[in-house]
């Protein structure tokens, strides 16, 4: 509103009836593209409910592993496979001390038959309604813990489904989350293998953001998969992807807007498999 008035009064000075409209559109401007910054950083409910930031990559911490822990219970009892995929999060986080403790106790407590779903996805759905992107990262690293042994099964499914409806997430974009995280799933897989025997390992260079893992013996349907896209995907269509996707999943944005730093490394991996699909489609094109 101030934009158009500002806008209005100011054109009508150095314009008159022109300039006034001028400035009243210049100023609409200003306000749609303001209130889209506002909404973006959480709108007028960040100013009231004490939305900070620290408290906010609390609650994604504590709300992830609960939930991953709830869903490792969906087939009765938590596997080896499952415990172990558990740690490894934590290991990559860098989790030592309370942190990790806080971190094992959430997951503990996501495993008892009293823990609500529902109640914990609402709260977190909550406080991260503004959040787009936060919110499907939360359901990715599901994805990932569902995804531990290789094998979806139906009640883990079931349980991604539900969470996913929580979150607002349609589901055309579930199944569109849920196959591009098979893709680097197994994407990952290969590039493990490839290190091993190698001897090579991939590592993050700080600051840079764009470092890309080894890519070899990538192929062109890993490559689309990747970016979430199918086979005939045109150029545009990839560098679209690729933008859309790199956007979603850029760490510094991300911790800003509530994941917890010890999580970054989770971004990143998830930004240099995107990179790498996107500089192999671009050298075979």
């Amino acid at each position: 509103m101030w934009g158009k008035i500002l806008g209005f009064c100011f054109g009508f000075m150095f314009g008159k009836i022109f300039g006034a409209i001028l400035g009243l559109y210049l100023g609409h401007l200003f306000d749609k593209s303001l209130k889209n910054n506002f909404d973006k950083a959480g709108g007028f409910s960040s100013l009231f409910n004490g939305d900070d930031v620290h408290e906010r990559q609390a609650l994604f911490f504590s709300s992830c592993f609960a939930v991953m822990g709830h869903i490792a219970k969906s087939n009765g009892r938590v596997s080896e496979v499952h415990i172990k995929a558990a740690s490894l999060f934590m290991d990559e986080m860098g989790l030592k001390g309370e942190e990790r403790r806080e971190a094992q106790h959430a997951f503990q407590a996501g495993k008892q038959s009293d823990f609500s779903l529902k109640e914990t996805v609402y709260d977190f759905k909550e406080r991260f309604a503004k959040r787009h992107d936060l919110l499907q990262l939360f359901l990715e690293i599901q994805i990932q813990m569902a995804f531990s042994d290789g094998i979806l099964a139906e009640q883990e499914k079931q349980l991604l489904s539900e969470v996913s409806k929580q979150l607002g997430i349609s589901k055309t974009h579930f199944a569109f989350v849920l196959k591009r995280y098979q893709a680097e799933f197994n994407f990952r897989k290969q590039q493990q293998r490839y290190q091993q025997q190698q001897g090579q390992s991939s590592s993050y260079k700080e600051g840079s953001g764009h470092h890309v893992p080894p890519n070899n013996n990538m192929n062109r349907a890993q490559a689309l998969g990747l970016l979430g896209l199918n086979d005939g995907a045109t150029e545009r269509e990839v560098k679209v992807a690729y933008r859309k996707l790199m956007a979603q999943h850029h760490p510094d944005k991300l911790v800003s807007q509530g994941l917890p730093k010890h999580m970054m490394e989770l971004a990143v991996k998830k930004s240099q498999d995107i990179q790498a699909a996107y500089e192999y489609l671009k050298k075979a094109a």
